[in-house]
């Protein structure tokens, strides 16, 4: 290049960074003075400057709600800390449990005196100050902020909350909740541990040993340091990011060795922040060595509770909970909310009820084409592909079962009519459609009518206009030619009205095993029960479905990758399979499930128990929510499976909601 024009790019050069260094100058002496009665009630200078570094205007968090919601729409009004007193003044910290959100209020002022929240998701090092500011109006003696979040499950932080006040000074109360809790609180004694694991290699440092502790059952860690020296520190990192961030859980009980000592350990810490809605804390311990100031940190890791909790922890990671489901794939997060119940109910847990309350509220109504999947979500969970809206059925069915609410049943019936809608005996003799345009009957949409109808039909007063359409879908699932000479179900039919020989996949045949199980509680009738037995026994067996005694689908096959929609399919089959086992030979059934949980755990699991695609294991192998609900139902399964019955498996009495009860509304077209 000539050199003109060198010099004409290097004069450019510095006069953009002299415009750049001028406009961050002007930028910085406005946020200071902006930001002058927050520095007051900030402390130490150093905390000071943290806070106006951090205070850049954040985008408005959502959990349950949106931050700025009006304060007369709070489910609660709590109060975590005590208030305080600014000249005569008091500011107080408003909290509702319930919508994990907070505001701010100021009493017994004048005219301008103001009120507002600080925000901090780094454990009070920095925050959000002024969050919602209001000044008293004239004639008025206080008022409030509005409500903000005191936590972030979409972006995997943690926060904490203060009010702070303006009356002649600033002054602000204490964070709320800096203390995770769980079974145990952060700061327990690791004396009153339930056990001692070490699920991570230790890390070595100068000699010093430094090692991760973790307490299974409670979902709790601690560090310890050994073989060293007086000065010689030991710390926690707690992550809500899977490792990757940990802004809040930094240098957690820090703790040094004290003099005449080789080593220590820390206190307690919480893996589970039930309140702030946080599951499947990632921790790992650190240590410093004092003579050379240089540290080390093992791997991080997640606790293990039970097998199926660990797995049901990690995947709420992947909840979205201000829009209520798992992004990206509508009907699989109904089956992953299915996978969720299962686990709750055979558990016994209610951690997540509010998860399935919070999935039914926000996704009920009507969204347009793009928004929950490629097709436009009419309401109660309808589309154009009928079968999924039969897997939010199932959901809803399983919801009930679970916590009794009516409402999930009615859900369920609304949804069922949907497909009852599209049973056609005109063509191929019965049957229903897998789509509103009716181009293909098929097994994954026959498998659902038939497991809803002989579900209603022991659920719903009147139940027995569901136990006919239960029969009838059963005569034709049987005789239709879904299923092939070996008990294998095949994808659908033909043209002709003929099977269509194309893949057989795990979640059609764990359907119809399901399905004729379900029809056999309905009916009493042996002949279905020995139906559901022959497909179970068929798929134990054949190649396409298990190798090695492991389920693998066709796409787990070596060079080929499942894509989204087949991830699930085994959790399905496994799903239905254990009801199997609750009603029939659960020696056979029960060994073949727990197989394949230990085949998960044991070859498909990383340290943070992520799951994958391929349960034996072998590579390269996805892992994301839809693979971890999948491994979630082999999990859980493992768990109901063979004696004790499921309690979901009995009674065979029809009609569970009471006729007094049943006479709650219910949308239109509820009931037969």
């Amino acid at each position: 290049m000539p050199r003109p024009a060198l010099v004409r790019s290097a004069a450019l050069v510095r006069s953009a960074a002299r415009v750049r260094r001028l406009r961050c100058h002007l930028l910085r002496v406005l946020a200071l003075a902006l930001l002058g009665a927050t520095a007051l009630a900030a402390g130490p200078p150093a905390a000071a400057a943290d806070s106006t570094a951090a205070a850049a205007a954040a985008a408005p968090v959502c959990a349950l709600h949106c931050d700025t919601l009006d304060p007369s729409h709070a489910a609660q009004d709590t109060f975590p800390v005590p208030a305080k007193g600014i000249n005569g003044r008091t500011v107080r910290l408003h909290v509702s449990d319930a919508d994990d959100m907070a505001w701010a209020s100021i009493d017994g002022g004048t005219e301008g005196e103001a009120v507002w929240l600080d925000r901090s998701w780094d454990g009070g090092a920095s925050w959000e100050p002024l969050l919602g500011k209001a000044s008293i109006p004239g004639g008025r003696t206080g008022t409030r902020t509005l409500m903000y979040n005191l936590t972030d499950p979409r972006g995997h932080r943690r926060g904490l909350l203060r009010a702070c006040g303006d009356a002649a000074a600033v002054a602000c109360t204490r964070w709320a909740y800096p203390q995770v809790c769980d079974v145990l609180c952060d700061g327990t004694d690791p004396a009153q541990a339930a056990g001692d694991d070490q699920p991570v290699p230790s890390t070595t440092l100068f000699g010093r040993r430094i090692s991760l502790h973790v307490d299974h059952r409670n979902a709790m860690a601690w560090g310890v340091i050994e073989n060293g020296g007086p000065g010689d520190e030991i710390w926690l990192d707690r992550s809500w990011d899977e490792g990757g961030t940990w802004p809040d859980g930094s240098s957690v009980g820090r703790t040094s060795v004290p003099p005449g000592s080789a080593g220590t350990r820390t206190a307690l810490f919480a893996t589970r922040d039930p309140r702030g809605l946080l599951y499947g804390g990632a921790v790992r311990a650190c240590g410093r060595e004092a003579t050379h100031q240089e540290g080390s940190c093992t791997a991080w890791s997640r606790p293990v509770p039970s097998r199926a909790r660990a797995g049901a922890d990690a995947l709420m990671w992947s909840y979205d909970a201000n829009e209520g489901w798992w992004r990206g794939s509508w009907w699989n997060s109904a089956a992953t909310l299915t996978s969720v119940i299962d686990f709750a109910h055979a558990t016994g847990t209610h951690d997540y009820d509010w998860i399935i309350a919070r999935t039914f509220e926000q996704n009920r109504g009507a969204f347009p084409a793009g928004a929950r999947g490629t097709d436009a979500i009419e309401g109660h969970f309808i589309s154009r592909a009928v079968d999924d809206s039969g897997w939010w059925a199932l959901a809803w069915v399983a919801a009930y079962d679970h916590t009794g609410d009516e409402r999930y049943l009615r859900e369920a019936v609304t949804i069922a009519e949907y497909l009852h809608r599209h049973w056609d005996p005109g063509t191929c003799g019965g049957g229903v459609w897998w789509d509103r345009e009716h181009t293909y009957k098929n097994a994954v949409t026959n498998g659902q009518y038939l497991l809803l109808t002989a579900a209603l039909h022991r659920r719903v007063p009147g139940g027995e206009v569901w136990g006919e359409r239960g029969r009838t879908a059963g005569e034709w699932y049987r005789a239709g030619g879904l299923i092939n000479q070996r008990h294998l179900v095949n994808d659908g039919l033909n043209a002709d009205c003929r099977n269509n020989g194309q893949t057989v996949w795990t979640y059609n045949q764990g359907l119809a095993i399901g399905a004729f199980t379900e029809l056999w509680r309905a009916t009493g009738e042996r002949r279905h029960l020995d139906l559901a037995r022959e497909l179970a026994d068929a798929a134990l067996t054949a190649p396409e479905l298990t190798r090695d005694g492991v389920l693998t689908e066709s796409c787990d096959a070596e060079a080929r990758q499942c894509d989204d929609n087949q991830k699930q399919f085994k959790g399905i089959f496994l799903h239905h399979l254990a009801q199997l086992a609750g009603e029939s030979d659960p020696g056979t059934y029960g060994t073949f499930i727990r197989r394949q949980a230990d085949a998960v755990w044991s070859a498909d699991r990383d340290q943070l128990n992520r799951l994958g695609q391929r349960w034996a294991g072998t590579a390269p192998n996805a892992r994301d929510w839809r693979t971890q609900a999948s491994a979630l139902g082999a999990l859980t399964a493992a768990d109901a499976a063979g004696p004790p019955p499921r309690r979901s498996a009995r009674p065979l009495v029809p009609r569970l909601i009471s006729p007094a009860r049943a006479a709650a509304p219910a949308p239109s077209g509820a009931f037969p």
